[in-house]
């Protein structure tokens, strides 16, 4: 869920948590007080800012981009597979999340990496 608020986020530049819980589907859509909490939660982690206060709500903002959170993400699922990437692609080519083509490009850009640390 933090997440998908987070992409309502990044979606527009200011927006209200009214807003926030239109942009998640119909059904099922969380209660108003459910992303009023998560908002507020995201707040106090520094993830999300209040930006200002229109009549009797306030507009929020990421506070992090999208590529900072997907790094964290990524570190986070790194931690949980002991900090070993090899485990973290065994798991997706046994899943078929990872594919030839996915790995041919993975090799390019660990050789760009490679030549520009020489």
């Amino acid at each position: 869920m933090e997440y998908q608020i987070m992409e309502a986020l990044w979606e527009k530049s200011e927006i209200s948590l009214r807003e926030i819980q239109e942009s998640f589907p119909a059904e099922p859509r969380p209660a108003y007080t459910t992303i009023q909490t998560m908002v507020y939660r995201l707040e106090a982690k520094g993830i999300v800012r209040r930006v200002r206060k229109v009549g009797n709500f306030h507009l929020f903002a990421a506070s992090i981009t999208r590529d900072a959170a997907q790094r964290r993400l990524v570190d986070d699922l790194l931690t949980l597979f002991g900090g070993r990437s090899q485990l973290v692609m065994a798991h997706l080519i046994k899943g078929g999340k990872l594919s030839l083509a996915d790995v041919k490009e993975a090799e390019k850009m660990l050789r760009q990496l490679s030549s520009k640390e020489k």
